[in-house]
């Protein structure tokens, strides 16, 4: 061929199929949250998880953790999680 485009062009007036919402979402990301959604027999084993799963350390993952819950994404993957956790950070900062 002569080096054309063999892209079909949308038609007008329409765009492309949306994407699912928890495409904005990493790999990571996902990860997170389904590791704040669980819970933890005793301590020490969030933490433990937190760096065998996804190689971070507890302090990154809770800045990750933090910036997710003001994103849209995160809310539209998993709005049960993010909700809580935002309720429960609202009140820690109300307390202080």
């Amino acid at each position: 061929m002569s080096g054309e485009s063999t892209e079909v062009p949308e038609p007008a007036g329409q765009s492309p199929p949306a994407e699912p919402a928890s495409a904005g979402l990493g790999e990571r990301d996902r990860a997170v949250l389904a590791l704040e959604r669980r819970s933890w027999p005793g301590p020490g084993a969030k933490e433990r998880a937190i760096r065998e799963r996804l190689g971070i350390s507890p302090t990154r993952y809770y800045q990750l953790l933090n910036a997710l819950l003001d994103d849209p994404a995160a809310l539209a993957h998993d709005p049960v999680t993010v909700n809580r956790l935002r309720r429960r950070r609202d009140a820690r900062r109300a307390r202080r």
